[in-house]
């Protein structure tokens, strides 16, 4: 298996309960395939925002090549050979 970068954008629902606003997100991660990487920005944004997952609308979601990434952190991964665990 190959491990691929997609980069995921769509709306979030802010503040669902005092003053809902959509904002706008773009999250770049690395996943076997389109739906690994799907799963993988729910629980980004569900831990980091308090978010469930039909607090999420996502418009697309598409394979990247690793250097156009903007996440360095993202870049860094793509260019590793091998990743030892301590």
């Amino acid at each position: 298996m190959e491990v691929k970068t997609y980069r995921v954008t769509g709306y979030m629902l802010i503040s669902h309960d005092r003053y809902p606003t959509w904002q706008k997100f773009t999250k770049e991660v690395r996943g076997v395939d389109e739906k690994d990487a799907l799963e993988k920005v729910y629980s980004i944004l569900g831990s980091n925002h308090k978010l469930k997952r039909y607090h999420i609308r996502v418009e697309s979601v598409e394979e990247i090549d690793p250097g156009e990434s903007r996440n360095p952190f993202i870049r860094q991964l793509a260019q590793a050979e091998r990743i030892v665990k301590p």
